[in-house]
């Protein structure tokens, strides 16, 4: 009976002894797997837009090693941003100075000047300095992290002021509010209107809705409207399609001022359509 009881027994040691080795492990694989799962977090984070995302270094391992690897990846990153960001910033204060040399020597030269080359001087200028705003306004958009989106604005007020500024534009809809900056919420309304006026065809037809989760703001022109490989490509900054002008900074802020207000813009056919979440 003893041998045949001693199978028990040994399987019994083993699954004690199998038991004990993992109730000691786990706090160990415990341990590693949370840093791990930091270590993924920071990674995500980063992928994100987060650039300040770091992780804690913990241990001499190998799991270490690579949380120091990513820091310094990170921080790498994070600079080589930030002295972009600088130096579009830099650039565009820089070139202030010459426009307005440039633009004095047009005031200068208006009585000996043929008056379409004057006009085209003075619509290079404009456009040079338009550019400069749209710069400097990305950068501040970058670099503000809590942007005040508070205040409350009618959206359909906001549009009536810009839709004014042009005689195409004509405007429906429903006063809504939302909750926002109104100089950026202005600024992206212009720059629908000024998209549609240089790469459309009137008429311009401006609308705001209301929906089950958010107000929509439409733009359509009549063009023929962007093919649908494109309408995603527009929103780009300096994207050109074909042999046409660049677009600018003007869609790529469109979408960048929607977003940070929790909203989105999209692209259908020859509209441009930004919806924004409703005041709660």
């Amino acid at each position: 009976r003893g041998h045949a009881h001693a199978p028990y027994g040994l399987f019994l040691v083993l699954a004690l002894l199998a038991l004990a080795v993992g109730v000691g492990a786990y706090p160990v694989v415990r341990r590693l797997t949370s840093r791990l799962e930091r270590l993924q977090a920071g990674v995500e984070s980063l992928g994100a837009g987060e650039l300040s995302a770091r992780v804690r270094v913990e241990g001499h391992d190998e799991v270490a090693q690579l949380a120091e690897s990513f820091n310094r990846a990170a921080g790498r990153i994070e600079e080589l941003v930030g002295a972009h960001k600088s130096l579009l910033a830099n650039a565009s204060h820089e070139l202030r100075t010459p426009l307005a040399r440039i633009r004095m020597a047009v005031e200068l030269m208006k009585e000996n000047a043929e008056p379409k080359r004057k006009a085209e001087l003075e619509q290079d200028i404009a456009e040079l300095d338009a550019l400069i705003d749209e710069i400097l306004l990305a950068s501040r958009l970058d670099a503000v992290k809590d942007l005040d989106t508070s205040e409350e604005v009618d959206l359909l007020a906001l549009a009536a002021e810009e839709c004014a500024r042009y005689d195409t534009a004509a405007l429906d809809g429903q006063s809504v509010t939302v909750r926002g900056d109104p100089r950026l919420l202005r600024r992206m309304i212009r720059n629908l209107l000024e998209n549609a006026k240089r790469h459309g065809a009137p008429p311009i037809e401006v609308g705001v809705s209301l929906t089950a989760e958010s107000v929509e703001l439409t733009v359509c022109d009549g063009g023929a409207g962007i093919p649908e490989s494109e309408r995603e490509r527009v929103f780009e900054p300096f994207h050109r399609a074909g042999a046409g002008r660049g677009a600018g900074l003007g869609l790529a802020l469109v979408r960048q001022i929607a977003r940070r207000h929790g909203g989105e813009a999209h692209a259908r056919g020859s509209c441009f359509i930004v919806a924004l979440p409703l005041k709660r």
